[in-house]
């Protein structure tokens, strides 16, 4: 295991980090506890879960896991989305942070939490009052660091200035959606996170479960999280012909590198520029396993550059501007 530093803080965690939101749900109890003490005794340390996953039940088990090497561990939940009927039980208001983030250290059994993140932009509540909330809990030592997740980059860029301006507690990490399938954040978020030194937690990096190969073109699934039966069928984002040639091309290097098309998209992420530390879920022993095979070893020069060509996205305006004349002032000079 590999280790690195998370955004503009001190803290280094783990090149990967284990996500829970299925334990309590598609994974028992005695799984998701198994889950999480193999990944710490090789070498994890960053696990990731949030108030609302399973009702609660995920940092719950999170808790009675970690209970024994709590400080060995960097512990991420979240914080924004319903927790109950009531109407101030949602949201980012200082009502709701303060209400969560009491919820959230009792379930975790913890006096403090490492990484406090924002589930999603709240378009109600100020920013100035959430993030003067959460620089108050970190004053408090309930939190120790700050960060977002689902961000658009003004949002982001708008949170740090206000930040920077009143001097509060900063976001060091952004927790989007990113993988060989779904590479929006390169147009706008991920240049932006280099400029202000922002840690970069991808969620689904392996998009749903699609570079898994377990999928086929012009066959619809009936299982998975990719199917209808899984509640909202997100099979018409992935079923394009680029996502199959991409994942053609991942399961060519899985055969020439003797690994799983998993061990490959996750091996290409792992070294992207910029990313810290994917996030990671299992349903079972043997996914986890699967992906703990992603590390200890790399893609070739060669095997990585074919990846990210074939996933990368199309220029568009202004990016395509932008480098013209990049390119044009570096020639001049």
């Amino acid at each position: 295991m590999e280790y690195r530093v998370l955004g503009r803080s001190g803290i280094l965690v783990s090149e990967l980090c284990l996500g829970t939101m299925t334990f309590g749900n598609t994974t028992n109890e005695q799984d998701s506890i198994e889950m999480i003490h193999r990944f710490l005794d090789r070498g994890g340390n960053f696990i990731d879960t949030a108030d609302v996953y399973v009702g609660g039940k995920s940092e719950e088990i999170v808790g009675r896991a970690i209970r024994e090497k709590r400080s060995e561990v960097i512990l991420a939940t979240k914080v924004r989305f319903p927790t109950s009927q009531d109407i101030n039980h949602v949201g980012l208001s200082r009502k709701h942070i303060l209400d969560g983030v009491e919820a959230s250290l009792r379930r975790l059994n913890t006096d403090y939490i490492d990484l406090y993140q924002l589930h999603v932009w709240d378009h109600v509540t100020p920013i100035e009052e959430t993030l003067r909330t959460l620089d108050d809990l970190v004053s408090a030592g309930k939190v120790r660091y700050i960060g977002c997740s689902n961000f658009l980059a003004y949002q982001l860029m708008k949170s740090l200035s206000v930040s920077d301006f009143n001097r509060y507690a900063r976001f060091i990490s952004i927790q989007p959606q990113y993988s060989l399938v779904c590479r929006t954040m390169d147009r706008e978020m991920i240049p932006l996170c280099l400029e202000e030194n922002v840690g970069i937690i991808p969620w689904a990096p392996l998009g749903g479960g699609f570079l898994t190969g377990r999928y086929v073109r012009g066959e619809e699934p009936t299982e998975g999280r990719l199917s209808a039966k899984a509640g909202e069928s997100r099979w018409e984002l992935r079923n394009t012909e680029k996502n199959f040639r991409i994942l053609d091309e991942v399961k060519a290097i899985a055969r020439e590198t003797e690994k799983s098309p998993a061990q490959v998209a996750l091996n290409w992420l792992i070294r992207k520029p910029g990313i810290t530390s994917p996030i990671f879920g299992a349903s079972t022993l043997e996914q986890f396993e699967d992906n703990m095979g992603a590390l200890g070893w790399k893609l070739s020069s060669e095997q990585w550059t074919r990846l990210d060509e074939i996933s990368a996205l199309d220029e568009e305006y202004p990016q395509r501007f932008i480098e013209k004349f990049r390119r044009k002032s570096t020639d001049e000079r």
